[in-house]
This record gives C-alpha cells, structure tokens and sequence, in this order.
C-alpha cells in the first residue's frame, strides 16, 4: 500500500515576512563589529592553546627511534643502538628499554655525528652548496582556502625535520602561520611592515641628496619612516619551539602596509616598490643565515604579495581540484603576467632611455600543487588541471586525510602529532601527503642549487 501524502514543501516556501521580522536582531552599528571581534579574539586564542603547553607556550614534541630511522636518518635501529652505546656523549634520548625518545636538537646532533662518522654510502645530512644564498620559496594564490598556510607551514617543517635552517615569514595580516608557529605579535612594528617603511626610506634619502644637489626641495621624511630607519630583521625574527625554524610574524595592522605603500609610490614615483622586501633580505644578510627563507601571502594580489613573489625564487601556487579553484588560478597568473609585464615594460623604458641594462623578473621554478584532494571524486578534473597547467604542476597531489584535518583543528601541523594517538596506519598516510610534497619540492631546490653552481663555474671560467 502506498502513501498518498504529500511532501513537505521547501522551506524556502511559504515563508511569513511579520515572522521574518520579528527574528531580526535591531539594526547592526559599527560597534557591534567591535563586539564581535573581541569573541573571535577570544575564541581563537582559546582554539590556539590547544597546540600549547599548559603554560600556554608551544613547544615540539620528541621523536621515538622507529620515526628517527624511517623518517630522519635512514639508520637502522639496532645500528643507532649500537652507536648510541659505543658515543656515550652522543644524545641517548629519554625512556626505557629499545624505544628511546629524541628531542629535534637531539636528532640534529646525530645527523652531524652520522655525516662525518657514518656510510659514505648515504647522506646524512641534506645538501646545500656552501657559498649560495637561501632560497626563498613564496606560497601564493589570490583564492582563499586553497591552502597556502598549511602548505607553507609543512614545507617548514619538513624542511627542519631534514636539518636545514629555515625561516618563516607571515605576510598575511591574518596571522594563522603566526598562530601554528606559537608567535607573539603585538603590533605592525614587530611585522614586516617596517622593512617596506624603511627600504622606501632609504630610498627617500637617497632622491633627497640628489634634490639638494639640484637645489630642489627634498621630500618628506616623517617620524614612522625615521623610526623605520633603526630597524633590522634581525630585530623582528623570533625563535619558534622549532630549533631549525625562526619567523617574522603578522598581525592585523601588517594590512596597513596596502594604504601606505601606494602613498609613498605616489610621493616617489621612482621608489622600485616591488623591490623592498628583497632588498632586506639581501643587505641584512639574513639570506646567509638560512637555508630556505618561506613567504606565507595573503590571498590577494596587493604589494605584499607583490613583494613576496618579487622576492622568490620558486613560486608554489596551491589550489583545489575544483572548476572555481582551476579557474582563480588561472586569472592569478594571467594577473601576474599583467603586473610583472607592466613593471618590466616601465622600468626598462626608463633604463632604455640613460643607457642602462634592462631588468626582468624570472623564477628558478614555479609550480601548482593540487591540495585537500579526494581521489574518490575529483581524479578527473585533477587530470584536465594537470593537463591544461602541464610543467606548472607537481606530480604529486596532497590528499585530505584524518590525520591533515585533526591536524589542523588543534593549530598543529602534521609532524607535531604525536602517532601514538592514530593508527600506525593512518599516521604513515597523514605524513605521505606531505613528505611526497617535500620529496618534489626539495629535488626543484637542489636542482636549482646545481644549477647556480655550474653557471657560476662557467662565468668564473670565462672570467
């Protein structure tokens, strides 16, 4: 027998305006907004602490030696047994019996020890040729959640956990790197802002000794730009619970920077804006300091983001396998062709005119990388971005797993989860979307640290 009754209807239908109104709250003021912003505050400071310590300070956990042999040194564990006993003053890591615990500066110690004890055969320790500078590598995309953070934070995490040096900077006036990195930032003065304030004020004084030789009137140079002035990287860099990760963080007021940069360009049109972040990097020395230097960017095309990929060597464009996510990405880079292109053609016109070589912007490597992906349904339109995007893309795609999402609601990245909390399983699988991520991208920064070495070999030979 079957029912005759009619279903329900939508409940869009059939909706009473009166009603609708009486649910209404009373018209919202700019106050509210304030209101509402105290709550997040809250909420997020209370979300954050659950990757802390009671003391509410991040700190790493360690590492047992069934992860140090298969993740870190490529050792067998009776053989690190072997050698643990026979170098007393090696680093012998907590807990009993055969599973000992290390901390990361534990592990870092043992690579050293393996690289100049261990097998010829195998290395210890990852290269980086001596004499060439970090390599900045800028994560971008002007569509949000495609999963710039995550991806910057797990490259720096992966990156340490290989034994390079690596430091972190947040663009993105967000914070969340800042957050998954255990940051303090109280204001813009402790962010990247004032190495855009003073490179434009460097570059003030600068137009202002030529000015006055020409009997013009100099420009102006007021107190935030003198104040820039005594600034240094090396005074906004904060160590993190990672040994090998630093990071200049972000907060709220960096988005300053977008209204006051364009207003310096408008007070010196001559100002290579483009140029500030770079140049800090490279005149402080910090490229010395580091291995691989990270830029984390907000998800829009504005001057901080201008100046990251300005300031890159490799471009990691990050992006779902959907139509919405394919097509973002595709205006993002016609929108990079548009803005570097338009930069390239003014600069050089002014080059061209006092005799001056021409300038171009290039990258070592840049590559788009499908994240949060589900084989189960979006294999086929991964294929066709795969096939439209071609060298652009990495061959690996970083899938969604349990660990990734558990991961991320506890402000952590996956290499901080402890694998006793998951199946053994399901950890090997959380950590594979990542270390194949790391595993492609490390090959592209190698390859592109042999590749300065020889050119540099052959200038020196034609020299």
């Amino acid at each position: 027998m079957t029912s005759s009754s009619k279903p329900a209807p939508p409940p869009y239908f059939n909706i009473d305006p009166a009603k609708a109104a009486a649910r209404l709250s009373d018209p919202i003021d700019t106050v509210r907004f304030a209101k509402a912003a105290t709550f997040a505050a809250k909420g997020r400071d209370d979300l954050a602490k659950r990757g802390y310590s009671p003391d509410g300070r991040k700190r790493l956990r360690k590492f047992s030696t069934w992860e140090v042999c298969r993740y870190l040194l490529d050792i067998a564990p009776a053989h690190l047994r072997r050698v643990l006993k026979a170098h007393e003053d090696l680093p012998q890591g907590a807990g009993e019996g055969g599973s000992k615990w290390f901390t990361l500066e534990e592990v870092l110690t043992l690579r050293d020890h393996f690289a100049s004890e261990g097998s010829s055969a195998k290395q210890y320790k990852s290269w980086r040729p001596e004499g060439q500078p970090a390599k900045v590598i800028s994560v971008a995309n002007f569509k949000g959640g495609v999963g710039k953070t995550s991806t910057a934070a797990h490259l720096a995490m992966s990156a340490a956990l290989d034994g390079y040096r690596v430091l972190v900077i947040d663009l993105d006036s967000q914070g969340s790197m800042t957050s998954i990195m255990g940051g303090q930032v109280e204001d813009e003065w402790q962010t990247a802002f004032p190495l855009l304030a003073r490179d434009y004020a460097r570059h003030v004084q600068a137009e202002n000794e030529t000015r006055a030789a020409a009997g013009r009137s100099a420009l102006p140079l007021d107190e935030t730009l003198t104040e820039s002035l005594e600034v240094s990287p090396r005074n906004l860099i904060q160590s993190t619970h990672w040994p090998n990760i630093d990071l200049i963080g972000a907060q709220l007021n960096l988005y300053w920077a977008e209204f006051q940069v364009p207003v310096w360009r408008m007070q010196a049109r001559s100002w290579p804006l483009w140029d500030a972040l770079a140049n800090a990097l490279q005149s402080d020395k910090i490229l010395e300091d580091y291995d691989i230097i990270l830029l984390d960017t907000p998800p829009a095309l504005g001057y901080l983001t201008i100046n990251a990929l300005s300031a890159a060597d490799i471009l990691l464009v990050p992006l779902g396998a959907s139509f919405l996510e394919f097509d973002s990405t595709g205006r993002f880079f016609d929108m990079l062709y548009s803005t570097f292109a338009s930069i390239e053609e003014g600069e050089n016109r002014i080059r061209r005119q006092n005799d001056l070589p021409e300038m171009k912007f290039e990258w070592d490597a840049v590559r788009a990388l499908i994240t949060r992906f589900d084989a189960a349904q979006q294999t086929d339109l991964a294929n066709v971005i795969q096939a439209y995007f071609g060298d652009f893309m990495t061959t690996y795609r970083q899938e969604m797993t349990a660990m990734v999402g558990q991961a991320g609601e506890q402000v952590n990245g996956i290499y901080e989860a402890d694998y006793r909390e998951f199946n053994r399983d399901t950890y090997v699988r959380g950590r594979e979307t990542f270390d194949r991520t790391w595993a492609e991208i490390k090959e592209i920064l190698l390859g592109t640290w042999w590749r300065d070495v020889q050119m540099e070999a052959q200038e020196d030979g034609k020299a």
